[in-house]
């Protein structure tokens, strides 16, 4: 991600259906996003990423590699119009680049537990739930448990060669 793409990256993040399953929900600031991008940026650890298709941007990934050496959080969005399908490819694309580019050990996820969906599709990348936060998140009305993933390096390649992976 460069700063020509934070508009893009501002819309989809503002987008109401993306917005609902952030730990931030308010519609988002121009200048606190600029201000998001420029932190994040100056201190390092994270890797911003805008997941293409054909030349057209489908998707976020924020990769932060600020834990133990070797293991990372992730988390992502995709573009409110990308299509069916998508999401598959931007996993797979993100797995490979996580253990292979950047040799990470370990990739972390957390997700807001009535995001049934993206607890099925990092199951379905072949991250394990390794925990549950309970009402560890509060959204102004209410508490939420987070659910916690993981996938090891080894655990990705032994998925990979059952023919799991996705593409």
């Amino acid at each position: 991600m460069t700063a020509a793409d934070l508009e893009t990256v501002f819309r989809w993040r503002n987008d109401p259906q993306i917005r609902r399953f952030m730990y931030t929900t308010h519609q988002l600031e121009w200048t606190e996003h600029c201000a998001w991008f420029e932190r994040t940026l100056s201190t390092g650890g994270a890797h911003l990423l805008i997941y293409q298709s054909d030349q057209t941007p489908l998707g976020f990934v924020n990769i932060s590699c600020k834990r133990s050496k070797g293991v990372a959080d992730w988390g992502f969005y995709l573009a409110p119009e990308a299509p069916v399908g998508t999401g598959r490819s931007l996993g797979a694309a993100v797995l490979r680049f996580s253990f292979d580019s950047l040799r990470l050990h370990k990739l972390c996820g957390e997700v807001l537990s009535f995001n049934e969906r993206s607890i099925r599709f990092h199951q379905r990348l072949g991250f394990t739930q390794e925990g549950r936060l309970r009402e560890q998140h509060f959204d102004g009305d209410r508490y939420h448990d987070i659910v916690c993933f993981g996938l090891l390096k080894s655990e990705w390649q032994a998925f990979s060669q059952r023919g799991n992976h996705v593409s």
